[in-house]
C-alpha cells in the first residue's frame, strides 16, 4: 500500500501528514489577521477576544497529552483520523456560529483536534519511513508547521476578503474531511497497547487549565469572588489531575520526570517561549491593525518577517556546529528571541508600520533554532522510553504558554484609542520578553543542577 515499484516508500503518507499538520496551523493562526471582523461581528469584548485568541492553544496544550495516549493504546492512525474529523466538525461549527459563546467552544475544539494530528503525525511517518527517508520526512514534517504559520494569516484574510472570515473555516472543513478519507488508506495502523486510557487525568487537566486562563481573563476588573472562585477551582482541578496521575496505571503524564531537573528546565524553556515570543508575534497583525490602520492581507505579509525567516532558520539550524548542545541553542535562542521582542517596544503611535520589521526579522531568526533545538531538548533529557512524553509535555507547556500570553496580551492593548493600544503594547513586550529570559535561566540554573548531580 506504501511502496512503488522499487519497493522505496511512496510520498502518499508524507503528503497526508504534511498537509495535517500545515492545516493544523492554520487553524491556530487563523485568528491573527481576522479578529477585527469577528469582535464586529459578534460585538466582543476584550474578554471574548482573549478567548477567541486562546481557545485553539488552550485546547492544544490540553489534548497533546491526552492524544499521545489515545494513540498509544488505540492506535495512531485512528487518533490523527479521529483529530481530523474533529477539527472539520468544530471548523463547521465556527462558521456557523451564532454568538460568540460557540464560536469560542469551537475554537477549543479545534485545539483539541489539532492535537490529534500533532501527537501521532511524526510517529506514523516514523513507521512508514526510515533512514534518509525518515530524516528527509522529518524535515517536510518540521516545514509544515513553519508554512503553516506563514501561509495561515495570509488565506484567513483573503478568504475573508471572498465571502467573510467564516468562509476559511467551512474550507478548513472541507480539505479535513478530504484528508480524514484518504488518511484511513493511506497511513498505517500502529501496534495497540492492553492498556487504559486516563480518561479521568485528561479531563481534569481540560478543565482546571480552562478555570485558570478564565481567571487570567476576567481578573482585569479585579479581584472579584467569581475570579477568587475560579483560581480556587482551577487549583484544586489541577491538584486532583496530579493525584490521578499518580495513582493510574497509564497516566497522560508520569510526574516522576519532573524529578530530573534538566527535563524540568527544558519544559520550562519550552512555556517560556509559548508565553513569549509566540504570544507576542500572534499579536502584531491586531497591533497592525489597531494602531496603524493597516489592512489584514497587508498585516499578514509583514508578519512573513517572523514566520517566513522562521522556516528558512530552522532548515538552516542543522549546519550549525555539532559541538553545540541542544540546551545552549536553546537557551541562547530564547535570548535572541528576547532582542527581537524588545525592539518592537519601538511601535509608537506615528511611528509607522515598518518599525517592527527589525524585531520580527531579529525574533525569526532566532525561532527558528528554537524550534529546531527545543523539541531535541525535550527528547535528550528523558528515558528513551519516554521520548514521546516527554516530547508531548513539551509541546504541551508551550502551548499552554501561548495560551496564557495570547489572552494576557488581549487584555493589555484593550484600550480603545491608540494612546492605550500602544501604552499596552509596551507592557506586553515588557512582560513577554521578561518570560523569555527568565525561561533562558531556569533551563540553565536547572540542566547545570543535573549535571551536578550527574557528576557527584
Amino acid at each position: 500500500m506504501h511502496s512503488s515499484g522499487n519497493d522505496r516508500p511512496s510520498n502518499g503518507p508524507l503528503v497526508i501528514v504534511a498537509l495535517a499538520t500545515l492545516l493544523a496551523l492554520v487553524v491556530f493562526t487563523a485568528p491573527l489577521t481576522t479578529l477585527e471582523a469577528m469582535t464586529a461581528t459578534f460585538d466582543m469584548s476584550s474578554g471574548l477576544q482573549a478567548w477567541v485568541m486562546s481557545g485553539t492553544p488552550l485546547g492544544a496544550a490540553a489534548g497533546l497529552l491526552t492524544a499521545g495516549a489515545l494513540g498509544d493504546t488505540l492506535g495512531r492512525r485512528r487518533t490523527f483520523v479521529g483529530g481530523i474529523w474533529l477539527t472539520a466538525v468544530a471548523s463547521v461549527v465556527a462558521a456557523l456560529a451564532p454568538e460568540a459563546a460557540i464560536l469560542i467552544g469551537a475554537r477549543i475544539a479545534q485545539g483539541l483536534g489539532t492535537a490529534g494530528v500533532m501527537a501521532c503525525g511524526l510517529g506514523l511517518l516514523g513507521q512508514v519511513y526510515s533512514g534518509e527517508a525518515r530524516r528527509h520526512a522529518a524535515g517536510v514534517w518540521a516545514a509544515a508547521i513553519g508554512a503553516g504559520v506563514a501561509i495561515g494569516p495570509i488565506l484567513a484574510s483573503v478568504m475573508m476578503g471572498i465571502a467573510g472570515w467564516q468562509t476559511l473555516h467551512w474550507v478548513i472543513a472541507a480539505i479535513c474531511a478530504a484528508l480524514a478519507i484518504r488518511a484511513v488508506s493511506m497511513l498505517p495502523e500502529s501496534p495497540r497497547a492492553d492498556e487504559r486510557v486516563d480518561i479521568a487525568g485528561s479531563v481534569l487537566l481540560m478543565t482546571g487549565l480552562s478555570a485558570l486562563l478564565a481567571a487570567l481573563i476576567e481578573v482585569r476588573f479585579g479581584l472579584t469572588v467569581p475570579v477568587i472562585c475560579l483560581v480556587v477551582g482551577g487549583a484544586v482541578l489541577i491538584a486532583l489531575f496530579l493525584r490521578v496521575e499518580r495513582r493510574v496505571a497509564n497516566p497522560i503524564l508520569r510526574l516522576d520526570l519532573f524529578r530530573r531537573s534538566d527535563f524540568t528546565g527544558a519544559t520550562v524553556a519550552a512555556f517560556a517561549s509559548g508565553a513569549g515570543v509566540l504570544a507576542l508575534m500572534s499579536m502584531v497583525p491586531t497591533l497592525l491593525e489597531r494602531g496603524y490602520a493597516v489592512e489584514p492581507l497587508v498585516a499578514a505579509f509583514v508578519l512573513l518577517a517572523w514566520s517566513a525567516v522562521t522556516i528558512f532558520s530552522a532548515l538552516g539550524a542543522r549546519y550549525l556546529p555539532d559541538t553545540l548542545s541542544a540546551r545552549s541553542l536553546t537557551v541562547v535562542s530564547i535570548l535572541g528571541c528576547a532582542a527581537g521582542q524588545l525592539l518592537l517596544i519601538l511601535a509608537e503611535r506615528g511611528s509607522g508600520w515598518a518599525v517592527v520589521l527589525p524585531g520580527l526579522f531579529v525574533a525569526g531568526v532566532s525561532n527558528g533554532i528554537l524550534n529546531a533545538s527545543l523539541g531535541h531538548a525535550a527528547v535528550e533529557t528523558v528515558p528513551a522510553e519516554r521520548a514521546a512524553m516527554g516530547s508531548a509535555a513539551n509541546n504541551t507547556a508551550r502551548y499552554l504558554g501561548s495560551a496564557i500570553g495570547i489572552a494576557l496580551i488581549s487584555i493589555l492593548i484593550a484600550g480603545t484609542d491608540g494612546k492605550g493600544l500602544f501604552t499596552g503594547w509596551h507592557e506586553a513586550v515588557v512582560v513577554t520578553s521578561a518570560l523569555g529570559v527568565l525561561g533562558a535561566v531556569a533551563m540553565v540554573r536547572l540542566s547545570g543542577a543535573e549535571a551536578d548531580a550527574r557528576a557527584s
